[in-house]
């Protein structure tokens, strides 16, 4: 009797034993194996696809490899976030994405935000490029009240696109970065957009557009590479930025008013311009802009006007004020015979240009400190000069030599003691008659 107690008694505890270790070590070993897979698949991905307005590219099947083509995928996270009230595309840090000419297109259920805290990339080969699709990268239109933000970079990989002039691989069509069209209240900030095939950043048809702490960066060789481009749009505010491209900072085109650019750090480049205006005999109209608390250094000019022989329409109510300029080939441009290439063809008329300031424009030049060449049939009138104060730079361009002061058929007014003293007596008086004619041809408002 007492073996079979005995007996039963190991069989107890050997059940015991197994019932331990079936709900206790071999749970415990697969919940450790199971939470090592849980937390590598967090690792991988990094994002809850769970978000009713939150849409992460990633939980569109990206690769975020920056190899692979990730622009469907875009399309489809803009898309999800477009038809939502609040949606918001998440562009996640620490992930490059491939991405192809794409259009992103409106109009959206309400506010829309894209976060951009990684990096789109461009195709950086142009034969992988669709000879459909050579205008824009990113075209973005017919939307109202869109955000885009973050930390992150849109890089155009552009320099297979910057062939020297005159050699057999240069481009007469080459895509913009980013654009926006048909699209009102817009807010660009805090992101870098770099190295794009030409314009950087492209407004088209907009109205209430703010830019805000921006960079925007390119080699001061790239050709046409513009920083901010504006063509019939009106209420803008570009501000608090960096931008040094190989071509303008900023360009301001046809049908665009009521434009406040400041505290713009501008440079290398071709510095701060309005036009060419009135290529090929075309209307331009431009007015009501406001430049002011910038820095422009080692760029080729500093705050100016360009047109083409031939155009119609006028050029109104312009100020540069409280400008510094360090070593900036010529700093104070109007020039109304703008040409782009080695020759261009005389051509009578020009777009008229008025009521133009140049105030407090302080620092060093490289070669000329103001340069107004202006039409023989339309003189430029009513310009203002006051404050400024212009020394010759110690370190001149390579090649550069200082010359004079210019100011060819302009007529205004120069105020306060200007430096260098030939400013002083540049400017005509008078002048008002001539404007009235072209005046008349033009819709100077926007």
């Amino acid at each position: 009797m007492k073996q079979n107690i005995m007996k039963q008694l190991c069989v107890f505890l050997c059940h015991l034993l197994v019932f331990f270790c079936l709900f206790t070590i071999i749970p415990s070993a697969y919940g450790r194996k199971l939470h090592r897979s849980c937390k590598k698949h967090h690792h991988t991905y990094g994002v809850s696809c769970n978000s009713t307005n939150n849409f992460n590219i990633l939980c569109f099947g990206a690769k975020a490899n920056g190899v692979s083509d990730d622009s469907k995928k875009l399309v489809a996270a803009w898309n999800a976030a477009c038809k939502v009230d609040g949606g918001i595309l998440q562009i996640p840090s620490n992930h490059r994405f491939l991405i192809k000419p794409v259009t992103l297109q409106g109009p959206c259920m309400s506010h829309v935000v894209i976060q951009i805290d990684g990096t789109l990339l461009a195709p950086s080969k142009v034969g992988s490029w669709s000879k459909s699709n050579l205008y824009q990268w990113i075209n973005i239109k017919w939307v109202q009240n869109i955000t885009i933000q973050g930390s992150g970079t849109i890089d155009g990989q552009g320099c297979n696109w910057w062939a020297p002039m005159g050699s057999k691989h240069t481009f007469d069509i080459k895509p913009t970065a980013l654009r926006f069209y048909a699209s009102e209240d817009v807010l660009v900030r805090d992101i870098m957009i770099k190295n794009s095939p030409q314009v950087h950043l492209k407004f088209d048809n907009s109205r209430g557009v703010k830019v805000n702490n921006v960079s925007i960066l390119a080699p001061g060789n790239s050709p046409n590479t513009d920083g901010i481009h504006l063509q019939n749009t009106r209420d803008v505010e570009i501000m608090h930025s960096n931008i040094g491209t190989g071509d303008d900072c900023l360009s301001i085109q046809t049908g665009c008013c009521n434009v406040h650019i400041h505290h713009i750090n501008c440079g290398p480049g071709h510095g701060i311009s309005i036009g060419g205006l009135g290529k090929d005999k075309s209307v331009a109209c431009v007015s009501d802009i406001l430049v002011e608390n910038s820095n422009i250094e080692n760029t080729l000019y500093g705050a100016r006007i360009k047109t083409w022989q031939g155009g119609i329409g006028l050029v109104k109510n312009i100020t540069f004020s409280n400008i510094q300029v360090t070593n900036v080939n010529s700093p104070i441009v109007i020039n109304q015979y703008y040409c782009d290439k080695s020759l261009c063809k005389n051509e009578t008329g020009s777009v008229a240009i008025k009521e133009v300031k140049f105030d407090k424009i302080t620092g060093s030049y490289s070669t000329q400190p103001i340069y107004l060449a202006c039409s023989d049939d339309i003189p430029c009138t009513e310009i203002d000069l006051s404050g400024i104060q212009l020394k010759p730079s110690r370190r001149p361009l390579e090649g550069s030599h200082v010359q004079q002061a210019l100011c060819y058929n302009s007529y205004g007014s120069s105020n306060d003691q200007l430096v260098p003293s030939s400013m002083n007596y540049c400017l005509k008086k008078g002048g008002d008659g001539a404007i009235n004619q072209i005046s008349r041809l033009s819709n100077a408002d926007c």
